[in-house]
């Protein structure tokens, strides 16, 4: 069981399923709205139990975003259309389990760092 809260514990989150894509995303609507750079991992969408006020935001048409009315944590991402939805690994209460695969949308990382783990590095 993963289990996962905002900064104020105001939304919680919990999930049985093996997360997937566990990725860095670099893109700038991410590192816009976390201040960096954005760690998740996927679940059905029917595997995520989900408690609380969440705020979702579509930053743009191929995607929305749930963060905390309250603490503005940004908690999740869902693609549009999508099975699945992407929780922060940030947010999760204690070992996550999982393992990064990749960093996505490295085209548009921020300057002021670099990336060298050594993982899979996806432009888009």
């Amino acid at each position: 069981m993963i289990e996962g809260s905002c900064l104020c514990g105001a939304i919680t989150f919990k999930t049985d399923a093996q997360p997937k894509g566990a990725s860095m995303c670099h893109c700038s609507q991410c590192r816009k709205q976390s201040g960096g750079i954005w760690s998740s991992a996927h679940v059905p969408v029917d595997a995520l139990t989900i408690s609380g006020p969440v705020s979702w935001y579509a930053a743009s048409p191929n995607a929305k975003r749930g963060s905390c009315p309250v603490c503005g944590s940004f908690l999740f991402w869902q693609g549009t259309g999508e099975d699945h939805i992407s929780f922060a690994l940030g947010a999760v209460d204690g070992p996550t389990g999982v393992t990064l695969e990749k960093h996505i949308f490295v085209a548009d990382k921020g300057d002021y760092y670099q990336i060298a783990d050594g993982l899979p590095q996806e432009a888009q």
